[in-house]
């Protein structure tokens, strides 16, 4: 059979539906919108593999709604108009509105999201986006005031479970195979929370194993399966992953050949630019900190000039941009110093504010010593006073130790200077 297991198991009603309890359960927010007959126009936010388009195409089945459907990876403007208009010659007095379903609609452009607005606003059609970014950043504010936003979540280990005995019993192919589960774990581990890695995983065991003969699901037949078979098993997933890491960790190591070698490998393979760009501010403030503050103003203005000017042009900034953090001087002090005090937190709870630090709104809070003896440091040589700012129990913890490179070697000599009694700089 040419279909893969994922497709062929995919629910037709919400009683099939795995996971997603909190949203579709009974009782459930969507549930009862769902239930309810009237359906707004909203978005699915959530990771790979949970069940968004198998939930707005279960919606449309439980509601007798026309399904048009669109993915923003291969469809322009003009796919969407003329999507439009044919859900416009659709509607019928007697029957709801159809529903137009998106995958991945931070892909679309604002153009393209703008296309949508008058249909959705003049109910035409009832839009149903899928995402896996933040709406709030990826979807224009005018379609967003417009939609609800329901968040997904990774699938439980228990709805991993249900997944797989469901396939075995009920899927054509699969249930006519003797087949026992001895260990749920790897199928666990490869999935990811991911129902589609599920069931790819599960699929290529069976097919693995002797025609005819039992099959026994083990965590040593589910490693070998996926490994034997890892560019057939999420071979896209890989690379997402392994080349991402790759173009991180050569920026790191000052490596801007290789930096733009692997940039180029994402962009020739589609992936998301802006993913891309978030991933350059973050190593603009975890790698290269103060030893360069301009490094995260540039990768900030990266991703703004790409979520605004778009591809192809984009790609000449992200190499700018890559190359920029490539050769800048590194630093991982202040990503240390984060780490290090929320460690000390987490230890020791919450320590009381030294009564010098405290706001005094009110009379009463003054007279029990809120405020008093603070010094305000502007009043003091180079507006630096010896006042106590951390809680007594921890005072002269150092978290933050600057790097002896660029702007941090100044930064060292001042705190030396400040602090070097107190902190022992």
């Amino acid at each position: 059979m040419n279909q893969p297991l994922a497709e062929r198991m995919r629910p037709s009603t919400l009683d099939d539906y795995v996971g997603q309890q909190h949203l579709v359960g009974q009782g459930a927010v969507l549930r009862k919108v769902i239930d309810s007959g009237a359906l707004p126009s909203f978005i699915l936010w959530g990771p790979p593999g949970v069940g968004k388009t198998t939930l707005a195409s279960v919606i449309a089945r439980t509601q007798d709604r026309q399904f048009f459907s669109l993915s923003a990876i291969n469809s322009g403007v003009k796919d969407i108009r003329e999507t439009i208009e044919a859900a416009r010659s659709q509607r019928f007095f007697s029957k709801p509105n159809p529903i137009l379903f998106i995958d991945e609609i931070h892909r679309f452009s604002k153009s393209q999201q703008d296309s949508l607005l008058g249909a959705v606003e003049k109910g035409i059609v009832t839009l149903i986006g899928a995402t896996t970014e933040n709406p709030s950043f990826e979807v224009i504010s005018a379609l967003l005031s417009r939609c609800q936003v329901y968040i997904l979540k990774p699938l439980e280990a228990s709805d991993l479970h249900r997944m797989v005995d469901q396939a075995i019993a009920r899927d054509e192919e699969l249930s006519k195979r003797q087949i026992t589960v001895e260990s749920y774990d790897a199928l666990m581990r490869v999935s990811g929370g991911d129902g589609r890695k599920l069931y790819n995983a599960l699929e290529l065991v069976v097919n693995q194993a002797e025609k005819g003969k039992p099959v026994t699901i083990t965590d040593e037949s589910v490693m070998s399966a996926v490994q034997q078979n890892l560019a057939l098993y999420d071979k896209a997933g890989e690379q997402h992953y392994d080349i991402i890491s790759a173009f991180i960790k050569s920026m790191r190591a000052s490596d801007p050949n290789a930096a733009v070698y692997y940039l180029a490998r994402m962009i020739e393979g589609g992936e998301d630019p802006l993913f891309i760009c978030r991933r350059m501010i973050i190593l603009a403030a975890e790698d290269i900190g103060l030893a360069n503050p301009n490094a995260l103003l540039l990768a900030n203005n990266c991703f703004q000039a790409v979520h605004h000017i778009g591809m192809p042009e984009g790609r000449i900034i992200m190499s700018q941009a890559a190359v920029y953090l490539a050769c800048s001087p590194k630093s991982n002090a202040s990503y240390v110093a984060i780490d290090s005090a929320l460690d000390l937190v987490r230890k020791t709870g919450n320590l009381p504010v030294p009564l010098h630090l405290r706001n005094a709104p009110t009379q009463l809070m003054k007279d029990i010593g809120y405020g008093s003896q603070y010094k305000y440091a502007h009043d003091y040589k180079d507006a630096i006073s010896d006042m106590e700012c951390l809680p007594e129990t921890i005072s002269g913890t150092t978290f933050y130790q600057p790097g002896s490179s660029g702007p941090e070697q100044k930064i060292r000599e001042s705190l030396k200077l400040f602090w070097k009694d107190k902190y022992g700089y």
